[in-house]
């Protein structure tokens, strides 16, 4: 009965292994590892092998590693002519020395080696990705690869501490549209990783591989991380976009981040972006750039929930999903009369054991705060840390309410101050 075993080796070691045929004789050496991508990521396609005639290609499944370190090909007819370079991901090309994203540990790092596992025994072996070598075991390989024998290498190295990554957390950047789309490489993942995880791996990703990441996140996402990143990194990642494409993100930020970005842009660029958006998303935005971006206005978001006086708490609800910005961020129902002057708020724990039928000016704190329009964004800190707020209303000189600043603004602010 035969059973299964696995062998790992090292990308570093593997190179340059001499592959023969069954007669001994060698046929090449091997010179790259190709790899599948999509649904098949992580499985080994085929050897690259250099001959006198050029590149070949063999499937890994007619290779075997043999007891002395050699490779064999199970019948040398399965080699062919390398043609298309695209189909593949090229382990040693494209992954060595070159950054990748951590998924499960939300980080940038660079490639030193790759471990593969020879998978199966007797006449079937299948080559597989186990990990990336991260750390400083798979830059000693490299450094001493034809300084030491294979198995002195391998020994030494294994003298350091190992700091894989599993492949299946490995997110491979591809700075080429084209060959990204070609090679099925998605960011699906990243979209499910907090917007500033995102923002600090863009940030600590090479210009290219920047772009090549930003550009593959759809509008909503791309909106979030925007939102968390530093103003001149803004600006770099939206250099190289139309201005419909930036507009569709624009769209969809918190319209104070966006009256923000776009105040940091030249002014005809930031009219043209205005005209590619959406006449609600444009009005909101254009009325917050008149603001003075010192002042409470010019920090606070135009997206709030409000209710009119007679409300009850069933309105609550329906309010709620109907809202269009950051639900996370909504700590209160604001009641508004039929000229929009602020009349209460009612934070969202009080509703809990309220009953349906419960008026909401009822519920509503004995005194609201809020601020004026014009209040300096100092002075507006002041007012958070002195009342403990999470949340302040914006008013007008009539009283009514113009927007929201949330604690997250003032943070931001006092940081800059910093």
């Amino acid at each position: 009965m035969n059973h299964r075993t696995t062998t790992r080796v090292s990308l570093t070691a593997l190179l340059g292994t001499a592959v023969t045929d069954p007669q001994g004789h060698v046929r090449g050496k091997l010179k790259d590892v190709a790899v599948a991508t999509g649904a098949e990521a992580g499985q080994v396609a085929g050897l690259v092998l250099k001959t006198r005639d050029g590149l070949w290609i063999v499937p890994s499944q007619d290779v075997r590693e043999t007891p002395a370190g050699t490779l064999e090909l199970k019948s040398p007819e399965m080699l062919i002519p390398l043609q298309d370079q695209g189909n593949y991901l090229y382990l040693a090309q494209d992954l060595v020395d070159r950054q990748i994203i951590d998924i499960h540990g939300r980080k940038v790092v660079r490639v030193n080696d790759v471990d593969l596992e020879w998978m199966g025994d007797g006449a079937k072996h299948l080559l597989r990705v186990a990990e990336v070598e991260v750390g400083l075991r798979g830059a000693f390989r490299r450094v001493f690869k034809g300084m030491l024998p294979r198995a002195s290498l391998e020994s030494l190295s294994r003298k350091f501490k190992e700091r894989g990554i599993p492949w299946q957390f490995v997110d491979v950047i591809e700075v080429d549209p084209a060959r990204r789309v070609k090679l099925r490489i998605e960011y699906e993942r990243l979209a499910e990783m907090h917007p500033s995880d995102l923002a600090e791996i863009l940030e600590d990703l090479a210009p290219a591989e920047r772009d090549a990441v930003f550009t593959s996140l759809d509008e909503e996402v791309a909106a979030d991380t925007l939102e968390e990143v530093d103003p001149k990194l803004q600006l770099s990642l939206l250099e190289k976009l139309d201005e419909e494409k930036i507009a569709d993100i624009v769209e969809e930020m918190d319209p104070g981040a966006a009256a923000d970005l776009l105040a940091e842009l030249p002014e005809d660029r930031s009219d043209a972006i205005l005209e590619e958006m959406e006449p609600e998303e444009r009005h909101e935005v254009e009325e917050l750039l008149e603001f003075d971006e010192h002042s409470a206005a010019g920090a606070m978001t135009t997206d709030f929930v409000y209710l009119g006086t007679d409300a009850t708490v069933s309105h609550v609800g329906p309010a709620l999903r109907s809202f269009d910005g950051d639900i996370e961020t909504v700590t209160e129902i604001y009641l508004l009369d039929d000229k929009r002057v602020l009349r209460g708020a009612v934070p969202l724990a009080r509703l809990v054991m309220a009953q349906p039928d419960a008026r909401l000016m009822v519920l509503a704190e004995a005194r609201v705060l809020s601020c004026p329009a014009d209040m300096k964004q100092i002075d507006l800190a002041e007012m958070f840390d002195k009342y403990n707020l999470h949340a302040l209303p914006v008013v007008d000189t009539q009283g009514r309410m113009v927007g929201v600043v949330t604690a997250d603004h003032v943070i931001s602010f006092l940081r800059e101050k910093l």
